[in-house]
Protein backbone atom coordinates (compact mmCIF):
# COMPACT_ATOMS: atom_id res chain seq x y z
CA UNK A 1 0.00 0.00 0.00
CA UNK A 2 2.92 2.21 0.69
CA UNK A 3 4.29 2.07 -2.76
CA UNK A 4 1.25 2.18 -4.19
CA UNK A 5 0.75 5.46 -2.39
CA UNK A 6 4.22 6.94 -3.08
CA UNK A 7 3.62 5.96 -6.97
CA UNK A 8 0.59 7.77 -6.91
CA UNK A 9 1.78 10.40 -5.50
CA UNK A 10 4.83 10.84 -7.66
CA UNK A 11 2.64 9.87 -10.92
CA UNK A 12 0.68 13.51 -9.93
CA UNK A 13 4.02 15.46 -9.30
CA UNK A 14 4.97 14.29 -12.95
CA UNK A 15 1.68 15.67 -13.76
CA UNK A 16 1.79 18.71 -12.18
CA UNK A 17 5.33 19.42 -13.58
CA UNK A 18 4.21 18.72 -17.53
CA UNK A 19 0.92 20.82 -16.89
CA UNK A 20 3.57 23.73 -15.08
CA UNK A 21 5.63 23.75 -18.22
CA UNK A 22 3.16 23.75 -20.67
CA UNK A 23 1.47 26.83 -19.07
CA UNK A 24 4.68 28.36 -18.31
CA UNK A 25 5.43 28.68 -22.36
CA UNK A 26 2.58 29.01 -23.09
CA UNK A 27 2.10 31.86 -20.79
CA UNK A 28 5.39 33.32 -22.53
CA UNK A 29 4.00 32.95 -25.88
CA UNK A 30 1.06 35.11 -24.89
CA UNK A 31 2.68 37.53 -23.05
CA UNK A 32 5.06 37.57 -26.24
CA UNK A 33 2.07 37.93 -28.49
CA UNK A 34 0.30 40.48 -25.90
CA UNK A 35 3.24 42.94 -26.50
CA UNK A 36 3.07 42.62 -30.20
CA UNK A 37 -0.59 43.64 -30.93
CA UNK A 38 -0.52 46.00 -28.46
CA UNK A 39 1.74 47.73 -29.73
CA UNK A 40 1.99 47.15 -33.30
CA UNK A 41 -1.48 46.19 -34.29
CA UNK A 42 -2.48 49.69 -34.65
CA UNK A 43 0.05 50.36 -37.90
CA UNK A 44 -0.67 46.98 -39.37
CA UNK A 45 -2.95 47.60 -42.35
CA UNK A 46 -3.01 46.37 -45.92
CA UNK A 47 -1.30 49.59 -47.27
CA UNK A 48 1.17 49.20 -44.65
CA UNK A 49 2.00 45.26 -46.60
CA UNK A 50 1.70 46.61 -49.78
CA UNK A 51 3.59 49.99 -49.62
CA UNK A 52 7.11 50.35 -49.86
CA UNK A 53 9.30 51.87 -46.75
CA UNK A 54 10.31 55.55 -46.54
CA UNK A 55 12.03 57.54 -44.07
CA UNK A 56 14.89 54.72 -43.24
CA UNK A 57 11.68 52.78 -42.51
CA UNK A 58 10.11 54.75 -40.19
CA UNK A 59 7.27 55.88 -42.84
CA UNK A 60 5.66 53.57 -45.06
CA UNK A 61 5.25 49.64 -45.41
CA UNK A 62 6.84 46.49 -45.58
CA UNK A 63 5.98 45.30 -48.95
CA UNK A 64 9.10 44.59 -50.90
CA UNK A 65 10.30 43.26 -47.12
CA UNK A 66 7.71 40.95 -47.47
CA UNK A 67 8.69 39.77 -50.75
CA UNK A 68 12.09 39.15 -50.18
CA UNK A 69 11.60 37.22 -47.02
CA UNK A 70 9.49 34.94 -48.86
CA UNK A 71 11.94 34.56 -51.68
CA UNK A 72 14.15 33.88 -49.36
CA UNK A 73 12.63 31.17 -47.55
CA UNK A 74 11.29 29.61 -50.58
CA UNK A 75 15.14 29.38 -52.20
CA UNK A 76 16.16 27.80 -48.62
CA UNK A 77 13.31 25.13 -48.39
CA UNK A 78 13.59 24.31 -52.69
CA UNK A 79 17.36 23.45 -51.47
CA UNK A 80 17.10 21.84 -48.29
CA UNK A 81 14.07 19.44 -49.04
CA UNK A 82 15.47 17.59 -51.47
CA UNK A 83 18.71 17.37 -49.92
CA UNK A 84 17.51 16.58 -46.44
CA UNK A 85 14.51 14.27 -47.55
CA UNK A 86 17.19 12.32 -49.60
CA UNK A 87 19.99 11.95 -46.57
CA UNK A 88 17.54 10.88 -43.73
CA UNK A 89 16.23 8.39 -46.34
CA UNK A 90 19.70 7.32 -46.85
CA UNK A 91 20.54 7.07 -42.74
CA UNK A 92 16.95 5.57 -41.75
CA UNK A 93 16.68 3.06 -44.75
CA UNK A 94 19.73 2.35 -46.30
CA UNK A 95 22.30 2.43 -43.47
CA UNK A 96 22.48 0.70 -39.53
CA UNK A 97 23.11 2.59 -36.81
CA UNK A 98 26.38 1.10 -36.66
CA UNK A 99 27.43 2.09 -39.98
CA UNK A 100 31.04 4.34 -39.90
CA UNK A 101 29.44 6.53 -42.69
CA UNK A 102 25.90 7.08 -40.94
CA UNK A 103 27.64 7.76 -37.54
CA UNK A 104 29.87 10.19 -38.88
CA UNK A 105 26.93 12.04 -41.24
CA UNK A 106 24.85 11.97 -37.60
CA UNK A 107 27.75 13.72 -35.64
CA UNK A 108 28.57 16.06 -38.69
CA UNK A 109 24.76 17.15 -38.55
CA UNK A 110 24.47 17.45 -34.72
CA UNK A 111 27.54 19.49 -34.59
CA UNK A 112 25.97 21.57 -37.67
CA UNK A 113 22.65 22.12 -35.78
CA UNK A 114 24.70 23.78 -33.10
CA UNK A 115 26.43 26.19 -34.46
CA UNK A 116 26.08 29.85 -34.61
CA UNK A 117 24.05 31.72 -37.36
CA UNK A 118 26.75 34.30 -37.57
CA UNK A 119 29.25 31.72 -38.80
CA UNK A 120 26.51 30.38 -41.27
CA UNK A 121 26.76 34.33 -42.46
CA UNK A 122 30.45 34.38 -42.48
CA UNK A 123 30.15 31.15 -44.35
CA UNK A 124 27.76 32.04 -46.77
CA UNK A 125 29.53 35.70 -47.25
CA UNK A 126 32.78 33.61 -48.37
CA UNK A 127 31.45 31.05 -50.02
CA UNK A 128 28.33 31.94 -52.13
CA UNK A 129 28.96 35.86 -52.24
CA UNK A 130 32.49 35.67 -53.00
CA UNK A 131 33.94 32.50 -54.08
CA UNK A 132 30.98 31.19 -56.59
CA UNK A 133 30.39 35.33 -57.40
CA UNK A 134 26.80 35.50 -56.30
CA UNK A 135 27.24 38.65 -54.27
CA UNK A 136 24.86 40.39 -51.48
CA UNK A 137 21.16 38.56 -53.09
CA UNK A 138 18.41 36.09 -52.22
CA UNK A 139 19.94 33.45 -53.69
CA UNK A 140 22.80 33.79 -51.25
CA UNK A 141 20.89 34.08 -48.46
CA UNK A 142 18.75 30.84 -48.96
CA UNK A 143 21.25 28.75 -49.94
CA UNK A 144 22.91 30.15 -46.49
CA UNK A 145 19.20 29.44 -45.07
CA UNK A 146 19.28 25.98 -46.30
CA UNK A 147 22.76 24.94 -45.33
CA UNK A 148 20.91 26.08 -41.83
CA UNK A 149 17.64 24.20 -42.17
CA UNK A 150 19.45 21.09 -43.33
CA UNK A 151 20.50 19.43 -39.68
CA UNK A 152 16.94 19.93 -38.61
CA UNK A 153 14.89 18.80 -41.37
CA UNK A 154 17.16 15.41 -41.92
CA UNK A 155 16.91 14.34 -38.53
CA UNK A 156 13.28 15.40 -37.94
CA UNK A 157 12.90 12.99 -41.10
CA UNK A 158 15.11 10.39 -40.32
CA UNK A 159 13.12 10.04 -36.89
CA UNK A 160 10.01 9.83 -38.97
CA UNK A 161 11.30 6.63 -41.22
CA UNK A 162 12.54 4.75 -37.89
CA UNK A 163 9.19 5.29 -36.26
CA UNK A 164 7.74 3.03 -39.32
CA UNK A 165 7.20 -0.30 -38.02
CA UNK A 166 9.34 -3.07 -39.88
CA UNK A 167 5.94 -4.42 -40.80
CA UNK A 168 5.11 -2.14 -43.53
CA UNK A 169 8.63 -3.07 -45.19
CA UNK A 170 8.24 -6.79 -44.62
CA UNK A 171 4.74 -7.08 -45.89
CA UNK A 172 6.08 -4.88 -49.38
CA UNK A 173 8.59 -7.39 -49.60
CA UNK A 174 6.32 -10.35 -49.48
CA UNK A 175 4.11 -8.68 -52.04
CA UNK A 176 6.99 -8.48 -53.94
CA UNK A 177 7.16 -4.52 -54.12
CA UNK A 178 10.48 -3.30 -55.02
CA UNK A 179 12.56 -1.00 -52.49
CA UNK A 180 11.65 2.34 -55.03
CA UNK A 181 7.91 1.49 -54.74
CA UNK A 182 8.02 0.58 -50.93
CA UNK A 183 10.04 4.07 -50.21
CA UNK A 184 7.61 5.90 -52.52
CA UNK A 185 3.99 4.69 -52.16
CA UNK A 186 4.72 3.08 -48.42
CA UNK A 187 7.50 4.70 -46.35
CA UNK A 188 7.49 8.47 -47.36
CA UNK A 189 3.15 8.89 -46.62
CA UNK A 190 3.74 7.15 -43.45
CA UNK A 191 6.90 9.29 -42.28
CA UNK A 192 4.79 12.34 -43.44
CA UNK A 193 4.86 13.91 -39.89
CA UNK A 194 8.21 13.77 -39.17
CA UNK A 195 8.30 15.76 -42.70
CA UNK A 196 5.90 18.12 -40.98
CA UNK A 197 7.90 18.66 -38.39
CA UNK A 198 11.16 19.27 -40.45
CA UNK A 199 9.18 21.72 -41.87
CA UNK A 200 7.44 23.46 -39.51
CA UNK A 201 11.82 24.23 -37.19
CA UNK A 202 13.03 24.56 -40.46
CA UNK A 203 10.81 27.43 -42.18
CA UNK A 204 10.45 28.80 -38.66
CA UNK A 205 14.24 28.89 -38.18
CA UNK A 206 14.58 30.39 -42.21
CA UNK A 207 12.11 33.00 -41.73
CA UNK A 208 13.16 34.33 -38.72
CA UNK A 209 17.00 34.10 -39.31
CA UNK A 210 18.95 37.45 -38.59
CA UNK A 211 22.64 36.78 -38.27
CA UNK A 212 23.08 35.13 -41.31
CA UNK A 213 20.78 37.03 -43.54
CA UNK A 214 23.07 40.46 -42.63
CA UNK A 215 26.06 38.90 -44.24
CA UNK A 216 24.22 37.02 -47.41
CA UNK A 217 21.20 38.69 -48.82
CA UNK A 218 21.87 42.28 -47.58
CA UNK A 219 20.20 45.65 -46.34
CA UNK A 220 18.41 46.58 -49.65
CA UNK A 221 15.17 47.78 -49.33
CA UNK A 222 13.51 47.52 -52.52
CA UNK A 223 11.32 44.72 -54.41
CA UNK A 224 13.95 42.59 -55.87
CA UNK A 225 13.22 41.93 -59.58
CA UNK A 226 15.14 38.66 -59.40
CA UNK A 227 16.83 35.90 -57.22
CA UNK A 228 20.01 37.63 -58.22
CA UNK A 229 18.99 40.99 -56.44
CA UNK A 230 19.80 41.66 -52.40
CA UNK A 231 16.85 41.86 -50.73
CA UNK A 232 15.80 42.63 -46.81
CA UNK A 233 14.56 40.56 -45.27
CA UNK A 234 11.66 40.85 -42.53
CA UNK A 235 14.38 39.90 -39.40
CA UNK A 236 16.50 42.22 -40.78
CA UNK A 237 14.08 44.90 -41.35
CA UNK A 238 13.14 44.38 -37.54
CA UNK A 239 16.57 44.57 -36.36
CA UNK A 240 17.43 47.65 -37.93
CA UNK A 241 14.50 49.47 -36.99
CA UNK A 242 14.85 48.81 -33.22
CA UNK A 243 18.57 49.20 -33.60
CA UNK A 244 19.82 51.39 -35.88
CA UNK A 245 17.27 53.61 -36.44
CA UNK A 246 16.11 56.62 -34.21
CA UNK A 247 12.20 56.26 -33.75
CA UNK A 248 11.60 53.14 -35.87
CA UNK A 249 10.72 50.92 -32.68
CA UNK A 250 6.77 51.74 -33.75
CA UNK A 251 7.31 50.23 -37.50
CA UNK A 252 9.83 47.52 -35.96
CA UNK A 253 6.57 46.07 -33.68
CA UNK A 254 4.50 46.34 -36.64
CA UNK A 255 6.50 44.08 -38.82
CA UNK A 256 6.94 41.68 -36.08
CA UNK A 257 4.12 41.09 -35.85
CA UNK A 258 3.55 40.22 -39.49
CA UNK A 259 6.26 38.10 -39.31
CA UNK A 260 4.88 36.54 -36.25
CA UNK A 261 1.53 36.45 -38.11
CA UNK A 262 3.35 35.17 -41.24
CA UNK A 263 5.27 32.56 -39.56
CA UNK A 264 1.57 30.94 -37.79
CA UNK A 265 0.26 30.85 -41.39
CA UNK A 266 3.35 29.01 -43.15
CA UNK A 267 3.67 26.18 -40.72
CA UNK A 268 0.29 25.71 -40.16
CA UNK A 269 -0.09 25.16 -43.49
CA UNK A 270 2.30 22.87 -43.71
CA UNK A 271 1.06 20.80 -40.79
CA UNK A 272 -2.09 20.77 -42.55
CA UNK A 273 -0.68 19.77 -45.78
CA UNK A 274 1.51 16.97 -44.36
CA UNK A 275 -1.48 15.66 -41.90
CA UNK A 276 -4.03 15.86 -45.23
CA UNK A 277 -1.31 14.23 -47.86
CA UNK A 278 -0.63 11.51 -44.96
CA UNK A 279 -4.59 10.65 -44.55
CA UNK A 280 -5.41 10.35 -48.33
CA UNK A 281 -2.11 8.21 -48.18
CA UNK A 282 -3.58 5.95 -45.78
CA UNK A 283 -6.72 5.50 -47.37
CA UNK A 284 -5.66 4.29 -50.47
CA UNK A 285 -3.18 1.74 -49.27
Amino acid sequence: MDSLARSQRGEKLAQVVMWSSAALVSAVFLWMLSDLVTNGLGRVSWEFLTSSPSDSGRAGGIGPIVVSTLLIVSVAMVVAIPIGVGTAVYLAEFTSTESLLGRLVRRSLDVLAGVPSIVFGLFGSAFFCKTLGLGFSILSGGLTLACMVLPILIRSVEVGFREIPDHYRLSAAALGLSRTSTLLHLLLPAAAPGLAVGLVLGIGRAAAETAALIFTSGYVDRTPESVLDSGRALSVHIFDLSMNVPGGTPNAYAAALVLLGLLLLINGAASGLAHRWLGRNIATL
